[in-house]
């Protein structure tokens, strides 16, 4: 019996890619940018578990951007040997937020928007715990 051995590294590394190149149609941005990958999680058998959340639970065109990304994991590990098997689990929890995204992700926003949209997060936090007394 011949036992594969996953690159754990190469693994994360073509998802990464391929996840940079799915954008969240409402903000122009990487779902990999904005932070909607909360993990990716290869065991020893070749089984790849990715965790991502959408920015609102509600949000109307989650099955399009959960394709996407279905569809950026069979390009990234269609010819990965060892992969056995790949499972999307979309969570929302913990929620998504701003802090989540990466810095070339906030750069971005930052480009199109004209603000830092964590800078603003973090302002309102702070806000709204401060005049709740907390």
């Amino acid at each position: 019996m011949v036992f594969e051995v996953v690159d754990k590294a190469v693994i994360v590394e073509r998802l990464r890619e391929e996840l940079r190149k799915v954008y969240d149609p409402e903000i122009p941005i990487s779902v990999w940018d904005l932070g909607l990958i909360y993990g990716v999680d290869v065991d020893e058998s070749g089984n790849v578990r990715i965790k991502m959340t959408l920015t609102a639970p509600a949000c109307p065109i989650s099955s399009f951007i959960v394709y996407q990304v279905q569809e950026a994991v069979y390009r990234a590990l269609s010819n990965v040997e060892g992969v056995t098997e790949v499972n999307i689990d979309v969570v929302f929890d913990p929620p998504w937020d701003p802090s989540r995204m990466t810095e070339e992700g906030r750069r971005k926003f930052k480009e199109m928007f004209g603000y830092d949209i964590v800078e603003e997060y973090e302002k309102g936090r702070r806000s709204s715990t401060q005049s709740s007394g907390h």
